[in-house]
């Protein structure tokens, strides 16, 4: 129960992509950047972590963003959706906060996943089910605007 509350309250900000969760997706995208991430759970050769600021940093390619979930997912959910519009197709597992301000001004012009069931993450020796629905947006020239809202199976 207390890992739940450091998630709701985001004492840690660096739960891990379940692997099983991220290779279904990778299979699809293959992805060439995880834009927010550190050494131990990267899911890419090429990645930013929190010294270098991926939102600082220049997204090229097939990006994959598990942002921290706290105040700040609206920084890179912004960042993701306006690389989109460079030329970047970036795929965002967020919260599926659809009573967001962030949500409604750019996860709305994506694709959207939603994931049925909760997934599980990682942060160093803990795990933990998420205590929220979960959802991958996708922004890129073939993802914006589409309207489409899709559902995953159980993964």
């Amino acid at each position: 129960m207390a890992l739940n509350k450091g998630m709701m309250t985001s004492k840690s900000q660096e739960w891990e992509t379940p692997w099983e969760f991220f290779n279904k997706i990778d299979k699809e995208f293959h992805f060439t950047l995880d834009a927010c991430a550190n050494r131990k759970n990267k899911k890419c050769n090429n990645y930013f972590n929190k010294y270098q600021d991926g939102l600082k940093q220049k997204w090229t390619g097939v990006v994959w963003v598990n942002p921290p979930y706290g105040r700040e997912v609206i920084k890179w959910v912004r960042k993701a959706y306006i690389s989109s519009k460079h030329g970047v197709t970036v795929v965002c597992l967020v919260k599926a906060a659809t009573d967001t301000q962030w949500w409604f001004k750019y996860c709305s012009h994506g694709t959207v996943y939603f994931i049925t069931g909760r997934l599980t993450f990682i942060s160093g020796r803990e795990i933990s089910n998420s205590p929220f629905p979960s959802a991958l947006v996708i922004f890129g020239k073939k993802y914006n605007d589409t309207g489409i809202v899709r559902y995953m199976g159980r993964i």
